[in-house]
């Protein structure tokens, strides 16, 4: 008996010396708050304990919130150093078959995607040996192609950027990596005036890596950064 008044002695004025030890622990709070409503009996509505369970409820809610935003800010700040790093890639290149073959390695593993394929629409109907030589990441398609890619057959105007699953026809893209790929970014491009459309496609095997729920906004600045590169490389 003595030890544990001892004990309950030393307790006790630890919390007379730190009360804020008491208040500072949300459970032992909500321990001393049911105490009391047992102590008060069945009959008596305790409004005060009541807008504590409320306020409690609030201050969760804004946890919870305060930590998504934490999240998505760290995840949006990733996402810029990714897309920033595959740009400082892009731009290395000197001579224009290095700058497409370059798009097919090293920006596809910064962007952690399985390939890309740049589209290219033409009216020559010659064979062109650059083309064929880098058919691994350039596609050249007839003239149309684009919008109707871009718009997935439907009537409504394209987005100039379009997250999706697979397309039917993605095997004109991607080739034989089509069996695989399961997801796409396609970034429409404006390669200047007199010229056709093109498209810069990110492909996937993951079905999720790429949703029309997801925002655009990083995708469009490296599109817009891969436009201006093109139209040196095409001029």
């Amino acid at each position: 008996m003595a030890d544990t008044a001892t004990i309950a002695n030393d307790i006790r004025d630890k919390l007379l010396a730190e009360p804020e030890v008491i208040l500072e622990d949300r459970d032992l709070m909500k321990a001393l708050i049911r105490a009391n409503e047992r102590a008060m009996g069945a009959n008596i509505v305790d409004l005060r304990g009541i807008a504590m369970e409320r306020l409690e409820a609030r201050l969760d809610r804004l946890e919870d919130t305060h930590r998504s935003v934490i999240a998505a800010a760290y995840e949006n700040l990733a996402g810029t150093n990714q897309i920033h790093r595959a740009i400082l890639s892009m731009l290395e290149p000197a001579e224009f078959e290095d700058f497409l073959l370059n798009l097919g390695q090293d920006v596809a593993q910064i962007l952690r995607v399985d390939c890309v394929r740049l589209v290219l629409e033409t009216a020559q109907t010659a064979p062109d040996p650059v083309a064929d030589r880098l058919n691994n990441v350039l596609c050249v398609v007839e003239p149309g192609f684009v919008d109707a890619y871009m718009s997935g057959g439907r009537s409504s105007q394209a987005r100039p950027v379009v997250l999706r699953q697979t397309q039917p026809d993605q095997s004109t893209i991607y080739g034989e990596s089509g069996a695989w790929v399961r997801s796409e970014a396609a970034l429409r491009l404006d390669l200047g005036a007199g010229r056709l459309p093109g498209i810069l496609a990110l492909g996937s095997e993951d079905p999720h890596l790429f949703r029309s729920n997801q925002g655009t906004d990083l995708l469009t600045f490296f599109a817009s950064a891969f436009e201006r590169a093109m139209r040196r490389w095409l001029a």
